[in-house]
């Protein structure tokens, strides 16, 4: 291998051309077909070039010249394990993003042909609101039972502390199921309540959205 090592392009682009004045015209042309290429690239910070690549720097980013020193190709360095899984991600989450718009674009579509006016739109959202409005309903009503309970149970207890009596385990046990039952209810109330506000949120934006689409489809049919 001929190694130019520690050199720079210019070096070898002014080599080819030395040697290509002091040679015949058809030696020429036979050395440049026959010439092999250069490869540059930086080693901690040097410029290094050769005419055959090391193992050590393939993954290394560089400059492939042809034999008289014309820059033929360049090539990125590899990416790390790391840049390689990040682009992946990446990637994968492109391809989601492209996903999610094709199908709210479908779901579009989908809307206007099957609603023919905003009451109907109004109404598919309607069975929604009344199922939601039904659960949180029955979740007031169990909070209700479960702070009765709970209120009852505390009331024992009171009433025994008072009789200066201990608070027998079993009741304080009941006590301590009554209390988590409460706060269950109360975390499924207020996800509840998230859920119906989200829904009128949905069902503004499909009204706003329907409207345009509605007014392109007619400008588009007039047109």
């Amino acid at each position: 291998m001929q190694a130019l090592s520690r050199t720079s392009l210019l070096s070898c682009a002014l080599l080819s051309v030395a040697l290509a004045m002091v040679v015949s015209p058809a030696s020429a042309q036979k050395n440049v077909q026959g010439g092999k290429k250069i490869y540059c690239w930086d080693d901690h910070g040097e410029r290094v070039c050769s005419d055959a690549l090391p193992a050590n720097a393939v993954d290394n980013a560089r400059t492939e010249f042809s034999p008289t020193g014309v820059a033929t190709a360049r090539i990125e360095r590899a990416k790390t394990d790391e840049e390689r899984a990040l682009a992946e991600i990446e990637a994968k989450r492109h391809e989601r993003a492209q996903w999610s718009e094709a199908e709210r674009a479908r779901r579009e579509r989908a809307m206007v042909v099957s609603f023919a006016s905003e009451a109907d739109l109004e109404r598919n959202f309607a069975n929604r609101i009344e199922l939601i409005d039904s659960s949180i309903e029955t979740s007031q009503l169990g909070i209700k039972g479960a702070r009765r309970s709970l209120l009852s149970l505390l009331q024992r207890a009171s009433e025994a502390e008072l009789e200066a009596k201990p608070v027998a385990k079993t009741l304080a046990e009941r006590i301590s199921v009554q209390h988590e039952s409460l706060r269950r209810h109360q975390e499924l109330l207020e996800r509840q309540v998230q859920a119906r506000d989200t829904i009128d949120q949905e069902l503004a934006s499909a009204l706003e959205r329907y409207r345009e689409l509605k007014a392109a489809s007619g400008a588009s049919g007039r047109s």
